[in-house]
């Protein structure tokens, strides 16, 4: 099977039967790609006991193994973090930041954020209110013109986020709850499909948001300085190390054009009006 993320090709050579239907719900209307595939990757059943006695799944992109084995009930969220690594752990085209990227009249916001910021929550309700999703997990940056790309991903929600979303949007397509996992209850949410993504090209990012998401704070707006932005950009980074100067080089330029901003909230109509008409141009 061909999975086509838009800027990644991927060959699932291998996986349970029983992931057919929630891979194809997620990437089957995506177009194939006449071009080389990018990573080969499979999820094995490697333990013949444990095939019958708590049954694992081992993700392996060609013959390395970047994690332990998870429970067979986890396999397309494994899935989808083994894709990560991939991208993460082998494009040094591109500057790899661990963050959140939504898009309103062509002008990109990037959110970096920490686990348990609230950045998928937001990152899905943007999705689903009007903005346009580019990626949840990483944004794709260019080192020459530093405009970000889509990526063609769900949204990865966790815990009390999918209830959260389905409350507010019950038409939304996710995929079965992969429950227990080491981040928590974990489904995906499909943002957006391929026929939209098709249109996407890259587009200049002009506002770089923190957010924290707490529950009993209004919405409370600090601007940052450039300092702290490029500290907490280049800590995000996958590939900042590997890329040395050309990574220093393209945040720096970020940071100079675009509008900086750590917010506190737990309003997310509240935060995405203050996005809307204080952060997009």
């Amino acid at each position: 099977m061909i999975v086509n993320t838009g800027l990644y090709n991927f060959s699932l050579d291998s996986f349970p039967s029983k992931l057919s239907p929630i891979i194809s719900n997620v990437y089957a209307d995506a177009a194939e790609q006449d071009r080389p595939i990018d990573f080969a990757i499979s999820l094995r059943k490697d333990s013949l006991v444990r095939r019958f006695l708590k049954p694992q799944i081992t993700f392996y992109s060609d013959i390395h193994a970047p994690f332990k084995p998870l429970p067979l009930s986890q396999a397309y969220a494994l899935l989808e973090w083994g894709m990560n690594w991939c991208i993460a752990a082998h494009d040094f085209s591109r500057l790899i930041v661990h963050a959140a990227v939504l898009v309103k009249n062509n002008q990109a916001i990037i959110f970096p954020a920490s686990p348990g910021s609230g950045k998928s929550t937001l990152t899905a309700y943007l999705s689903l209110n009007g903005w346009t999703l580019y990626s949840d997990e990483m944004a794709i940056i260019d080192l020459d013109n530093q405009q970000v790309s889509p990526l063609y991903r769900p949204v990865c929600l966790k815990n009390d986020s999918i209830s959260i979303i389905k409350a507010l949007h019950p038409e939304a397509q996710m995929t079965p709850v992969c429950k227990d996992t080491q981040k928590g209850d974990v489904s995906h949410l499909k943002g957006i499909d391929w026929q939209n993504y098709s249109k996407l090209e890259p587009v200049d990012v002009v506002g770089m948001v923190f957010p924290k998401y707490k529950k009993e704070m209004d919405l409370t707006i600090y601007t940052c300085n450039q300092l702290q932005a490029f500290e907490a950009m280049s800590k995000h980074a996958f590939n900042y190390t590997v890329l040395g100067q050309e990574a220093f080089n393209v945040v720096g330029k970020l940071i100079q054009k675009a509008s900086l901003f750590e917010v506190e909230y737990n309003s997310l109509p509240e935060l995405a009006e203050f996005l809307a008409e204080d952060v997009i141009r």
